[in-house]
């Protein structure tokens, strides 16, 4: 059960591709995640995925895409998938052309909200708590949110590293849990697609969704 709950939601929470909210949306996320600290913007967010996988979970099933249209426009309060898709690529990032670039941040986006969002809809009755920041966080750009999942299997720390960006808002950029670093085990998992297609960056694009060596080597 924790596996599969490592499986799923971390990646939904963290992971980690903004840019499909409806802008007025977007600009009403910004204004309140300007006005939280990096802490409460994850207990906020966090509430509000559990509400809202409540909500759906009796008509999943049926309507599968209302549920990812919403946790799609929930994420992107918090996640900067933009700029982890732009890491996951790596040295790649450099040889693809901008539409190439768009193209994966589209495909990373939709891969994940789809494939973690289908694994959230089973979410048992865990206990996830935030962690109470260590240190003052006045003026600082960059911290780390502790999050654990509690349950009778034992307790699962996760680390979101958080960054302010240029509209002052916080957003995650990578996440790890249990030592396992998701932007590299992603980064490593592109490496290894663009290495099979010789390189071919629409190849490796066009079959980002396909089961990865990487990826079962981390579960």
């Amino acid at each position: 059960m924790y596996k599969r709950l490592i499986q799923t939601l971390l990646p939904a929470l963290v992971v980690l591709l903004s840019g499909h909210a409806i802008a007025t949306q977007a600009a009403d996320d910004a204004v309140t995640s300007s006005e939280q600290s990096p802490h409460e913007l994850i207990e906020t967010v966090t509430d509000d995925l559990l509400q809202m996988i409540d909500e759906h979970r009796e008509t999943f099933d049926d309507e599968p895409q209302a549920f990812f249209d919403s946790l799609d426009c929930l994420l992107t309060r918090v996640i900067d998938f933009k700029w982890i898709a732009s890491n996951v690529m790596g040295t790649y990032r450099a040889e693809a052309t901008d539409e190439q670039r768009e193209q994966f941040v589209e495909t990373f986006h939709r891969d994940l909200i789809e494939t973690y969002g289908r694994g959230l809809i089973s979410y048992g009755d865990e206990t996830i708590v935030v962690l109470p920041p260590k240190e003052d966080l006045e003026g600082k750009r960059r911290v780390t949110v502790v999050q654990e999942i509690r349950g009778k299997d034992g307790v699962f720390p996760l680390y979101y590293s958080m960054a302010l960006n240029r509209e002052g808002v916080w957003k995650i950029t990578n996440v790890v849990i249990n030592g396992i670093n998701l932007g590299k085990t992603f980064r490593n998992q592109f490496a290894q697609r663009a290495e099979k297609y010789d390189g071919n960056i629409d190849q490796v694009i066009a079959n980002w969704s396909a089961p990865s060596d990487v990826m079962k080597s981390e579960g």
